[in-house]
């Protein structure tokens, strides 16, 4: 080992990194199936606070509007002074009026006041009373633990081991193949919060980030059991995950070569342009060597205990305060149009003659589908469940995984968080990926069945 390696500094990246990576990433049993930690953590606190936990939300989401209010009026100086809390609450009019939409959804849903349609159970009481109650506890433990994945030198040595595999298949850099796994393991939720953290902290391009961030924050393995069987073909889990793995590396591969994300700027949080050379291995070192050496340095850099604890606090508040009344606010609008609107149904219509060409069966009530996955990705599963062809039902149920790109909450996380998408990128990436994926999940589909 290079002597600039010392025993107590291989384990000061180890120990710390090998805990995350066990919090994070390693499915263990639980409750007849397996899980990751993080999410029986998540589990354990929800069911000690039970139904507290929509009150809970509701009084973060108004004092985040509120203290939004009062930083853009008053702009008291112990709030401008500090940078943490300046960004937190002065923010831009699109997200000051998404927290204010937030605020009245989440005390109309909390009260059922007002109209059914907003706070019913598939709309504002979807969001506040299921997603935001299990994003509460997901926010609260991965942003406590996340700083063991990225401060004490596990991404440096992803980075240098796999680069040479990541760059030339999705044009990234080795340390988001931690990203995608985190998110395949655990949640996307969890993929999108690591990928902005390290977006901030200028580890990834404004294009990087944007590729990693639609296309790696894939739907756990734990998600996509509730999703099969929904349609009633969990027996058929073993080829229909193989199709959402073959359908996503596809999607991954296309998708960062063409717009929006091929025009992404290369350029950094920072605004600094990227270098050419800035994962380049040594003369000398083999990536094994090399990663481990930044591995080791990166986390000399962070053995101070109280920076990681007041890192972690700061990555729950900014999920709590950020991205969680975005989600309220996108997520309630987008499921209301679902809901009570024909718009999705409109605009499924063009896919019917798509779907007969590939020979699917019900190809009307299977377009019906097609779209209204933009809202939530649980949508196309519970309308798709009611259709009698088996092959449809896998075909409607591989698509609105594969999707990716849903308001209620990977979309809605990703406009909250600062990763550099807009809300028409996201309709353009959503429409991409669904004609990438569809003629492969439709091919597997007449293999299977």
């Amino acid at each position: 080992m290079n002597s600039k390696v010392t025993t107590q500094g291989l384990l000061t990246f180890l120990i710390p990194s090998l805990i995350g990576v066990f919090l994070f990433m390693i499915p263990i049993p639980y409750q007849k199936g397996v899980t990751i930690p993080i999410a029986i953590l998540s589990n354990w606190l929800q069911g000690l606070l039970g139904e507290s936990i929509p009150s809970i939300m509701t009084f973060i989401i108004l004092l985040t509007f509120i203290a939004s209010i009062i930083t853009k009026t008053v702009k008291p100086s112990f709030i401008m002074d500090k940078p943490f809390l300046a960004s937190l609450f002065d923010v831009n009019p699109v997200l000051f009026i998404a927290r204010g939409l937030a605020a009245v959804f989440a005390i109309m849903t909390l009260y059922k006041i007002g109209p059914e349609a907003i706070w019913s159970e598939n709309t504002g009481g979807l969001l506040l009373e299921s997603l935001l109650s299990v994003l509460f506890t997901v926010f609260l433990f991965a942003g406590l633990f996340l700083p063991l994945l990225l401060n004490f030198g596990l991404l440096e040595l992803f980075a240098a081991l796999l680069t040479k595999v990541m760059r030339p298949l999705f044009k990234l850099p080795g340390r988001s193949a931690i990203d995608c796994a985190a998110s395949w393991l655990g949640d996307g939720t969890i993929g999108v919060l690591l990928t902005s953290k390290q977006y901030e902290e200028g580890y990834y391009t404004k294009r990087e980030a944007a590729i990693i961030g639609t296309t790696f924050s894939v739907v756990s393995i734990t998600f996509c059991l509730v999703v099969i069987s929904e349609v009633g073909l969990h027996h058929l889990f073993v080829p229909f995950y193989l199709t959402i793995l073959l359908a996503g590396f596809v999607a991954a591969i296309i998708a960062p070569r063409i717009p929006p994300l091929s025009k992404k700027p290369d350029t950094y949080y920072n605004g600094k342009k990227a270098e050419e050379t800035r994962e380049a291995i040594p003369n000398g070192y083999s990536p094994l060597r090399w990663g481990i050496e930044q591995a080791v340095q990166k986390a000399k850099k962070n053995n101070h205990m109280s920076k990681i604890f007041q890192e972690g606090f700061q990555n729950v508040l900014d999920m709590w305060m950020g991205v969680a009344p975005v989600v309220m606010a996108l997520g309630t609008l987008a499921t209301i149009v679902a809901e009570y609107t024909p718009v999705f149904t409109w605009l499924g219509m063009p896919f019917i003659p798509f779907l007969e060409l590939m020979q699917v069966p019900e190809a009307q009530a299977a377009s019906e589908t097609m779209i209204i996955g933009f809202a939530d990705m649980f949508l196309p599963a519970i309308i798709g469940a009611s259709i009698e062809s088996e092959m449809t039902r896998f075909i409607i149920a591989c698509l609105s995984v594969t999707q990716l790109i849903y308001m209620s909450e990977v979309g809605g996380l990703l406009l909250g968080s600062k990763v550099p998408v807009s809300f028409l990128d996201l309709i353009l990436i959503f429409l991409q990926r669904t004609i990438i994926t569809l003629p492969i999940i439709v091919l597997a589909a007449h293999l299977i069945f």
